[in-house]
């Protein structure tokens, strides 16, 4: 499986609600993250990511455009949370040893109403 594909593996797997598996086959065992919202460790955003399933148990992810550079692989998808909470986020993924070890993301909610003819995705 490339990069891409265990990234995108990744994220579907826990956003629907199957975490563990999530980790267990993509994520290295000294892997860190920069979400703001948790502690930096492996454990935390698994736990968040758990609380996020429990909150929101119909969440889907859609990948939309993912690109990998060497060790490093970029994945902009649509997240839906709820019937009226959808998101464009994009997660940069750095791989060791064939697993994901470090992890950012950056989120936007879809605005009803934007101005932007383009939209956001």
């Amino acid at each position: 499986m490339s990069k891409k594909e265990t990234a995108i593996a990744f994220l579907r797997l826990a956003s629907s609600g199957k975490v563990k598996e999530a980790y267990e086959k993509c994520i290295h065992p000294k892997f860190r993250h920069h979400n703001s919202y948790f502690k930096g460790d492996r454990d935390s955003l698994m736990k968040g990511m758990e609380e996020s399933v429990k909150q929101f148990p119909d969440k889907v992810f859609e990948p939309i455009r993912a690109l990998e550079d060497g060790n490093l692989v970029a994945i902009h998808g649509k997240v839906k949370l709820s019937e009226g909470s959808k998101w464009s986020v994009i997660h940069i993924f750095r791989f060791e040893q064939g697993k994901i070890i470090e992890l950012w993301e950056a989120s936007q909610q879809v605005l009803k109403g934007s101005p932007n003819e383009n939209g956001i995705f």
